[in-house]
């Protein structure tokens, strides 16, 4: 199989390669993995990044969502209300803490939950609102918030595609009363392997996440409660810490080729999503055409790899069935018609213009 000429991302360590290296050697010259200094120093270090008093390193962006959501008490009848566009992961945390995800339907300019059809779906079993912030895009966060203020429901912010973003110059992650991150390899900030973590200013809760991220143990061998087995491990939040302070620049990057495509697809026959923030930290970068199938493929022969985020909405899942989600027409039009092109830190410009170029030229 010939390899495409512009791929989507890449993901071998770069300008950081030396640190990344350099801190695998630590860990490993340690002998220590799990629970250690590493995951101490990085947690302190994404706190400051994030402007949270706490983090808790865990092992996915997935086990980050539910464990804030067992932290907070929420479970077994509790309906907590999310969106239908995104990855899977954000519904089935909540499903695996035995609570139901409701979804409201989308923003179409923002792609994210739509603050009007959030207050439309809550009911006395209502717990919590749970946006995402996607494809790098902050939700309207103080919009969500004025709701749940009103309604005496948590908030807990999906933050896995959107580090460092901010809402109206607040760091996302700050608005709710947590925040769960993934740092799965693709994400703005990747590890070389699965890792999540939580952020939170609430020192109870951070200490119940903690706890519960690790058997629910108060001490070695004392399980005060059912807990998981969720930590991020030594290497993994070495090569982290190791590559946070590269993350502002990377941003700065991510920027600057969203800017390029947004000029040079402007007045063309695919819609770009609007930027409805200056913190768009720009994860992804979709675009939506009525005929997406036939430009992915187009673009495909053309040796440009897209990939499609997300094609099915999270209510038309099967895993799905047995929550009787509502349907949410805006998404099911939005999955019909999106896909993302290549956007990542160090893709040369050259091949910036040329997927443009190929889009552009596309017709439907």
């Amino acid at each position: 199989m010939t390899p495409p000429r512009v791929r989507f991302m890449h993901l071998a360590p770069g300008e950081e390669a030396a640190a990344v290296d350099a801190a695998i050697r630590r860990v490993i010259d340690r002998g220590w993995y799990v629970l250690g200094p590493e995951v101490d120093a990085f947690e302190a270090s994404f706190a400051g990044a994030c402007q949270a008093s706490h983090a808790i390193g865990v092992g996915t962006g997935t086990d980050a969502i539910a464990i804030i959501l067992r932290g907070l008490g929420i479970g077994a009848g509790d309906e907590v209300i999310t969106t239908p566009l995104s990855a899977a992961y954000t519904a089935l945390a909540c499903m695996m803490v035995g609570a139901r995800p409701v979804f409201a339907d989308l923003d179409p300019a923002r792609l994210t939950l739509d603050p009007s059809a959030v207050e439309a779906q809550i009911t006395p079993r209502t717990k919590a609102i749970l946006p995402v912030h996607l494809y790098g895009q902050p939700a309207d966060m103080p919009a969500i918030m004025d709701i749940a203020s009103r309604h005496h429901l948590a908030v807990v912010e999906d933050c896995c595609q959107a580090h460092l973003a901010t809402c109206g110059g607040r760091p996302v992650g700050s608005f709710g009363v947590a925040a769960a991150y993934s740092f799965y390899p693709t994400k703005n900030l990747g590890a070389l392997g699965d890792g999540g973590a939580i952020t939170t200013s609430d020192a109870a809760l951070a200490d119940r996440c903690k706890r519960l991220r690790n058997g629910g143990q108060t001490d070695r061998y004392h399980h005060a409660e059912m807990g998981v087995n969720s930590r991020l491990d030594e290497i993994q939040a070495a090569i982290l810490s190791a590559r946070l302070p590269y993350l502002k620049g990377w941003t700065d990057a991510r920027r600057r080729v969203a800017t390029i495509y947004r000029r040079l697809l402007s007045g063309t026959a695919v819609e770009v999503p609007p930027e409805r923030d200056p913190g768009h930290v720009y994860h992804l970068f979709p675009v939506l055409s009525d005929d997406r199938d036939r430009l992915h493929a187009r673009l495909r022969e053309s040796g440009i790899e897209t990939l499609i985020h997300y094609p099915v909405p999270i209510p038309r899942q099967p895993a799905l069935a047995s929550q009787q989600p509502a349907q949410c027409p805006i998404a099911d039009r939005v999955c019909a018609r999106i896909v993302s092109v290549p956007l990542y830190p160090g893709i040369p410009t050259s091949e910036v213009e040329l997927v443009a170029d190929a889009v552009a030229r596309f017709t439907p």
